[in-house]
C-alpha cells in the first residue's frame, strides 16, 4: 500500500516560499553563520515561489509522515528503554562537522525564507541524531562532501517485526528494494514523503537523500510547511509527530534538542566517532561553528630580582678641587676651600627586571580512546559474547574510537549487550 499525504491550508500571511539562492550555497557549508544571517544574505532571497533548485515549497501543510514507527523502538538503533541513554549521551555520541554545518545551514537558509516558521538548528540536528545517529547508523560513514556511505537504509516496510506495510513506491531507485519501501538517508525519509520534501541543497546537481546537505534542508522544509512556530514547545510537537507519530519519539528528539540548545553536543571529525568538545556562542557573538575549549596551564610568572646599587655620592669640599697631591679622590689634598664631611651613600630602590613567562602549554582535557588497539579492547569488553558477530567490532570501534573514556564507559555500562548491538545496527541471528 501506498502512505496517503494529507495536507491543510497555511494560515501565515506572510509565508514565504523561497530559500537562499544556489550561489549562496556554492562556498560550501562551512560558511559563518554570521556571514550568513547578515541583511546582505537576506537581500538576495528570490521572491519567485521556487526552491534554490527551481522547485517550489509545498503550499499546504505536510502531514504524510516523513518515517514510520516501528514496534520495539523509537527509531533505528535506538530500542524502547534506551531514551535516556541516548539523551544523556548526546554529549559524546559526537556530531560530523559535515553534519553540524548542515543542520545550522538547513535552519538559516529557512528560517531566512519563512521568517515565522523559527525552526532551531538543534531541532534539525536532534532529528538527525535519533534517526541514524548523524547518517552514521548500521556502520555507515558520514564522508566530508555530507554523503553517508554506504548508504542508510531503514527496516523494509513489509509488515513483519513492528513495521507497517508500505509497497514499493520508488522502484528500488532510493531504497534498493523493488517490492517494499524503507525509509532513507541520514534524515530517513520514506521514499514517498522524499519526493514532496526533495531539494538540490548543495549545488551538486542533485537530489540525494543520503546527503545530509540534501536532506537537512528537506527536513526544514517539511517542519516549516505548516502553521507552527517552531520557537514555542507546542510547535516543535506539532511539527515533530507529523514527522513520526510516536510520542516517545517526540520526547526523545526535544530532550536531545534541548541538550543540544545548552551546549550539550561534540563536534567531531567527518568518518570517526568521539572528540572535543565544543560550546554553543553565547548570543551576540555572531554565530556561526562552535570552537573548542582547551585548559591551558597557566605558570605563574617567574620574576628575577636585581639590586642595582646606586654609586656613593663623592664628598666634596665647599670649593676648590678634588684632588690632592698624593693620589685620586683622596680628602687630604689642598683646596682653596674648606673641606665638609663626607654624605653617607644614598641607597636606590632595586630594579626589578622580569623574565618573560613561558609560552602556554595545552594540555589535553581528558583522555580517550584513540588508539586502534585501546578501542578494541574496550569494544570487546563492551560487547562481551556478541564481540564475534559479523561488523560487531568495527561498528563499535567506529563509534567509541576517539570517545572519552570516561564517556564511553557510561554510554556502553547504561546499555545491555544487546541493546548496544542495535545501536550500532548489528542484527543478532535468531532475535
Amino acid at each position: 500500500m501506498f502512505v496517503r499525504m494529507a495536507t491543510h491550508e497555511l494560515n501565515r500571511r506572510q509565508k514565504a516560499a523561497v530559500l537562499v539562492p544556489i550561489a549562496l550555497l556554492c562556498g560550501g557549508w562551512t560558511v559563518s553563520m554570521a556571514g550568513f544571517g547578515s541583511a546582505d544574505a537576506a537581500g538576495k532571497a528570490r521572491h519567485d515561489g521556487t526552491l534554490p533548485d527551481g522547485t517550489t515549497v509545498p503550499s499546504k501543510a505536510i502531514q504524510a509522515p516523513a518515517n514510520l514507527p516501528v514496534s520495539g523502538q523509537i527509531a533505528p538503533g535506538v530500542p524502547d528503554g534506551d531514551a535516556d541513554a541516548v539523551a544523556n549521551g548526546a554529549s559524546t555520541s559526537g556530531i560530523p562537522s559535515a553534519a553540524l554545518s548542515a543542520y545550522q545551514r538547513a535552519a538559516q537558509i529557512i528560517d531566512a525564507a519563512d521568517t515565522s516558521c523559527h525552526v532551531p538548528w538543534e531541532l534539525i540536528a536532534a532529528i538527525g541524531r535519533v534517526e541514524s545517529d548523524h547518517g552514521r547508523y548500521g556502520g555507515n560513514v558520514l564522508e566530508s562532501n555530507g554523503v553517508s556511505k554506504p548508504g542508510v537504509l531503514g527496516p523494509v516496510l513489509d509488515g513483519q517485526d513492528g513495521t507497517q506495510a508500505i509497497k514499493d513506491t520508488d522502484g528500488g531507485e532510493l531504497d534498493q528494494d523493488t517490492t517494499w519501501d524503507r525509509a532513507v538517508g541520514p534524515m530517513q525519509f520514506i521514499p514517498s514523503t522524499w519526493q514532496v520534501v526533495k531539494v538540490d541543497a548543495d549545488g551538486d546537481g542533485q537530489r540525494n537523500p543520503q546527503d545530509i546537505d540534501d536532506a537537512s534542508l528537506a527536513t526544514g522544509v517539511y517542519l516549516c510547511s505548516g502553521t507552527e512556530d517552531l520557537a514555542k514547545t507546542t510547535g516543535q510537537k506539532a511539527a515533530v509527530y507529523r514527522y513520526n507519530h510516536s510520542d516517545a519519539y517526540v520526547d526523545l528528539v526535544l530532550r536531545i534538542m534541548e541538550a543540544y540548545q545548552a551546549g550539550d553536543y561534540t563536534a567531531v571529525p567527518n568518518g570517526i566517532s568521539g572528540g572535543q568538545t565544543f560550546s554553543y556562542p553565547e548570543s551576540g557573538s555572531g554565530g556561526g561553528q562552535a570552537t573548542p575549549k582547551a585548559k591551558l596551564a597557566k605558570p605563574k610568572p617567574s620574576k628575577a630580582s636585581v639590586h642595582v646599587a646606586a654609586p656613593s655620592a663623592a664628598p666634596t669640599g665647599s670649593s676648590g678641587n678634588q684632588n690632592g697631591s698624593s693620589g685620586n679622590n683622596s680628602h687630604s689634598g689642598s683646596g682653596s676651600g674648606s673641606s665638609s664631611t663626607p654624605k653617607a651613600p644614598v641607597s636606590s630602590p632595586p630594579v626589578h627586571v622580569s623574565t618573560p613567562d613561558p609560552a602556554p602549554v595545552v594540555t589535553p582535557v581528558v583522555k580517550t580512546l584513540n588508539q586502534l588497539g585501546q578501542t578494541a579492547a574496550f569494544c570487546s569488553s563492551a560487547l562481551g559474547q556478541y564481540k564475534d558477530l559479523p561488523g560487531a567490532m568495527s561498528a563499535c570501534t567506529n563509534k567509541f574510537g576517539g570517545m572519552t573514556q570516561s564517556a564511553a564507559s557510561n554510554l556502553a555500562s547504561s546499555l545491555s549487550p544487546k541493546s548496544l548491538l542495535a545501536l550500532l545496527g548489528i542484527s543478532i541471528p535468531g532475535l
